[in-house]
């Protein structure tokens, strides 16, 4: 019989072949459970496997309301666990197919499974991808107020693009109203163009096309103000405070003395 710490190691870290074992196993799980909810909500396979995907559907939910009570038990704090980014999203996991009880269709909220799967990254100890990460969402933090002002000058230019549109085109052309306006601007400076509303006038087709220029040279903008911010982060790095010497920023120990950073 297992301890609880045991346990702990098996079902919470990967530093063992069991405790790989057991993640790679459940991964599959999830996997599965997503397929049969997909598949469910196809027409003709929900009403001709009804009853398969109701057996199965509760069979994986009692497995993963076992492992969420197991979660909670072996936890050493189990309501910072309950309480925490995976807790909830494994109380989500089985929440849907007990409230179909009360509320039908809400089962199809099991999708909310998907998310677990980015447990795989502590399986397959992507350690470079983690620290990329980190630089990525420095770079982000760094960058956070130029591109708010970014992106409140393309709200900016939507509008006034969308409003001119309206008063140029008209109801009778489609664009109903200042929202509806300032949708189809946003959808041509996106360079998306749907094409459910199209201009008609040669103004209103000047109009988008210079909307459609601003595109191009909008959808580079965040681009290079996320590279100048890695760039400051890469080039940050990590000094230590014992010899001075300047690491990398994903570095955990000076390279030059071995001092922990």
């Amino acid at each position: 019989m297992w301890s609880k710490q045991e346990l702990y190691t098996v079902v919470f870290g990967t530093e063992t072949k069991a405790g790989r074992r057991f993640d790679v196993v459940l991964l599959w799980v999830i996997l599965f459970s997503v397929s049969v909810v997909m598949l469910e909500s196809v027409p003709s396979l929900g009403r001709q496997f009804s009853s398969e995907f109701w057996t199965i559907e509760w069979v994986l939910t009692m497995v993963f309301s076992i492992e969420f009570i197991l979660r909670l038990w072996i936890s050493p704090k189990p309501i910072k666990y309950l309480f925490s980014f995976w807790g909830v999203i494994d109380l989500l996991s089985i929440l849907p197919t007990y409230i179909s009880f009360f509320v039908g269709g809400y089962h199809y909220l099991l999708v909310v499974r998907i998310f677990r799967l980015l447990r795989i990254f502590r399986v397959l100890k992507l350690v470079r991808f983690s620290s990329e990460a980190r630089v990525l969402i420095d770079a982000l933090k760094i960058s956070r107020y130029k591109i708010s002002i970014f992106l409140l000058t393309v709200v900016a230019i939507a509008t006034f693009m969308g409003t001119i549109m309206y008063v140029v085109e008209g109801s009778e052309k489609g664009f109903t109203s200042i929202p509806q306006s300032i949708y189809w601007a946003i959808v041509t400076i996106t360079t998306v163009g749907y094409g459910d509303m199209v201009p008609h006038s040669v103004l209103g087709k000047i109009i988008s096309s210079i909307s459609m220029i601003l595109g191009y040279a909008i959808i580079a903008v965040p681009t290079g103000i996320v590279t100048v911010g890695m760039s400051q982060v890469v080039n940050k790095g990590k000094v230590c405070e014992k010899c001075h010497t300047k690491n990398k920023l994903e570095d955990n120990f000076c390279g030059h003395c071995g001092e922990q950073l």
